[in-house]
């Protein structure tokens, strides 16, 4: 896969397994993204996707890296479709 569609992907699972914050944006806990059982089916590298649409401004989240257990309930924050 390239990262361009594991990045579209990403926007559907946050989509799916998200809520929609007080700003008005659909945001969801790391560790929810982590534990689903079809992210794990989808993402090879969940770490590596999430950083790749950071970079692109597709996403945000607090910090540079998220690890399991340690940034489970990190926001990751969907900024655009």
């Amino acid at each position: 896969m390239n990262v361009e569609h594991e990045v579209t992907l990403l926007v559907d699972e946050i989509r799916r397994l998200g809520s929609t914050n007080a700003d008005g944006k659909i945001s969801v806990k790391f560790g929810v993204l982590f534990n689903d059982d079809q992210c794990a089916n989808l993402f090879e590298a969940l770490v590596g996707t999430l950083k790749a649409a950071k970079r692109k401004k597709v996403i945000a989240f607090e910090g540079e890296l998220l690890l399991q257990g340690v940034h489970d309930n990190v926001d990751v924050i969907l900024l655009r479709d």
